[in-house]
């Protein structure tokens, strides 16, 4: 038997999404889950099971794929969340590390971590923020100053999670985190 006390606050609930594409192509049907606060979920599958359209369809990304939900609903502590912008999203929390290393090229490794803090004003926060992800990934503040296209692909990585990291997120979504790395 649950009580109240012992019931964990569900930051995000997806509930019976339905995602076509192109008007025509329906590629998820039917896909619940709930994230506990504090809690990590894992979306196993298959290639072209639905799980990067599954985190497209949280963090508002099917737009740009040509996607919609059409049925069911997402929120985020209560809060429907699937008709808000992208912008919307990572100012209440949530902020998505798409898969490929997606890094700025010809910034340094620093750069790319500060565009990570776009949405906030506090720079005490934004110097904690960039000395937490410097504690977590040792490797980038040694290579702080060099542009991201000319490190490993482990490093371009560790700077895409960094600056996921630097928006402060309550729910990060990690699309393939380890997709082309060395074990």
């Amino acid at each position: 038997m649950t009580t109240p006390e012992s019931t964990p606050n569900i930051v995000l609930n997806v509930n019976g999404i339905e995602v076509i594409y192109n008007h025509v192509i329906l590629v998820l049907k039917g896909v619940s889950l709930n994230v506990p606060e504090g809690k990590i979920a894992a979306v196993l599958g298959g290639n072209g099971a639905g799980k990067t359209t599954t985190l497209r369809a949280i963090s508002n990304l099917l737009k740009a794929e040509r996607g919609e939900v059409t049925k069911g609903s997402i929120e985020l502590r209560g809060e429907r969340i699937e008709n808000l912008s992208t912008s919307d999203l990572v100012q209440r929390g949530v902020v998505q590390v798409m898969e490929g290393r997606h890094c700025f090229a010809h910034l340094t490794i620093e750069e790319n971590l500060m565009t990570g803090s776009y949405t906030r004003k506090d720079k005490a926060e934004i110097a904690r923020n960039l000395e937490k992800v410097y504690n977590y990934f040792p490797r980038l503040k040694t290579r702080r100053t060099s542009q991201a296209a000319y490190t490993s692909g482990g490093e371009q990585q560790m700077c895409a999670i960094g600056r996921a990291l630097m928006t402060n997120p309550s729910v990060m979504l990690l699309d393939e985190p380890s997709m082309g790395l060395a074990p």
